[in-house]
């Protein structure tokens, strides 16, 4: 039964693990070049942060959009626009271009996101989704680190890089298009304030606007820092796919050990190592890339699988009913966190202080870490963690039911505006 789901949904993974190669290969590819067109730390993190706002924008209004012109137009289009967008950033170099194009793909990937997933759930029952889910992101985090692999062979400073990601963007329409499949439907979730979640869960809202936040100072700045220490084009991708490999293998075997634990300490103990290796890090140089590429990975097997732990925590204390809702507000939080981070650490290196680079992600993450353990102080772990148990998440994933719930939940506070008048 699950070969044939497999094989029936073939074509959507190939187009998502597509997708993924692009997603990592066009953020080190426009850090890296970046670099070479001196536009200064502090611009590229401003236009690094702009796929985030365009996202988080993504979000509110793409459900609505894809209901309206259907789920296959939108995604041809959306592609289309998304591999326009990298070649107008290879024709135009100039950072006010940048800017406005990191928001389109940024909008553009988010839908696309949004697509994909609601085929997944829709072709799923209860009895495997989970196994489908998992090979789904799998294949996500394997696009990420070929992505930075195939970069290694392709110079930043021409146009072939760029190219490269336009034709892999519109070889993901082939498949898709040429599926045979019934469009999936929307479902309405309980919205969930995000003010409310705060109150309930509070640890699960900071860690995703931390993260999210070190999660865009990596994958914005890192591929800078990289090149600031003296690491060639080609190490630099294996820096960043070493980061990405490490959450990938670490994602289960945490997430088990989560389900049997208090998810609060599993979360103070990633946190806390990640900020060890994040000190490392700060102290190394460019004549022990070997020992850089091991302490990056060990960092990425700590640091990406906090912000599933932070969701599975969230709902923990939650109904069945809020778990759609609350995880969209979380990834608005996020969301929030991805956008502030880039230029944060950007603004930093601008002003001559690189090493600060590991040395403010160490910080935040000690906050993650002593955080976790002052929740456990303040209240007891939740009768039945299991209940919600831990699913592998990327720090982008999405789905047409979470999305959705963010388009409500903005309604839903348009609503209480309109009240109070």
């Amino acid at each position: 039964m699950l070969k044939q789901q497999l094989r029936a949904i073939s074509s959507l993974l190939t187009s998502i693990t597509l997708i993924g190669i692009c997603t990592g290969m066009t953020s080190t590819l426009l850090s890296l070049r970046a670099t070479i067109e001196d536009f200064g730390t502090l611009t590229t993190g401003v236009i690094m942060s702009a796929y985030f706002i365009g996202f988080l924008f993504g979000t509110t209004r793409a459900p609505k959009d894809i209901r309206r012109v259907g789920y296959i137009r939108a995604f041809g289009g959306l592609a289309a626009l998304a591999a326009a967008s990298i070649l107008i950033q290879a024709i135009w170099v100039n950072p006010v271009v940048w800017f406005l194009m990191r928001f389109l793909t940024g909008f553009a990937i988010s839908a696309i996101f949004v697509i994909v997933e609601s085929w997944l759930n829709t072709m799923a029952d209860n009895k495997n989704r989970g196994t489908l889910l998992s090979v789904y992101l799998v294949l996500i985090y394997g696009g990420l680190v070929a992505g930075q692999l195939i970069l290694g062979v392709a110079d930043p400073a021409g146009f072939l890089a760029f190219a490269i990601v336009a034709l892999l963007i519109n070889l993901a329409l082939i498949p898709i298009l040429i599926s045979v499949t019934v469009e999936p439907t929307t479902h309405e979730a309980k919205k969930v304030p995000i003010r409310s979640l705060l109150k309930v869960v509070p640890l699960g809202m900071v860690s995703a606007f931390i993260m999210q936040a070190c999660y865009a100072m990596f994958y914005g700045i890192g591929p800078m820092y990289a090149t600031y220490i003296g690491l060639s084009v080609g190490q630099v991708s294996l820096f960043m796919a070493a980061f990405i490999l490490g959450g990938m293998l670490a994602q289960a075997p945490i997430g088990l050990l989560s389900d049997h634990i208090d998810r609060r300490f599993i979360m103070a103990a990633c946190a806390g190592t990640a900020a060890i290796m994040a000190f490392v890090l700060s102290q190394l140089g460019s004549e022990t890339v070997w020992l850089i590429y091991l302490c990056v990975g060990l960092f990425g097997a700590c640091a990406l699988p906090l912000y599933s732990l932070g969701m599975a925590h969230t709902n923990d204390f939650l109904d069945k009913d809020q778990m759609v809702g609350a995880t969209g507000a979380i990834i608005k939080v996020g969301g929030m966190g991805s956008i502030i981070g880039a230029p944060s650490v950007a603004a930093l290196m601008q002003f001559g202080a690189v090493d600060y680079f590991f040395l403010l992600i160490m910080v935040l993450t000690s906050i993650v870490c002593g955080y976790s353990l002052y929740r456990v102080t303040r209240r007891a772990k939740p009768e039945d963690q299991s209940h919600s148990a831990y699913a592998m998440l990327t720090p982008t994933q999405t789905s047409d039911e979470l999305l959705t719930s963010l388009a409500d939940e903005q309604e839903y506070q348009d609503d209480e505006a309109a009240a109070g008048r």
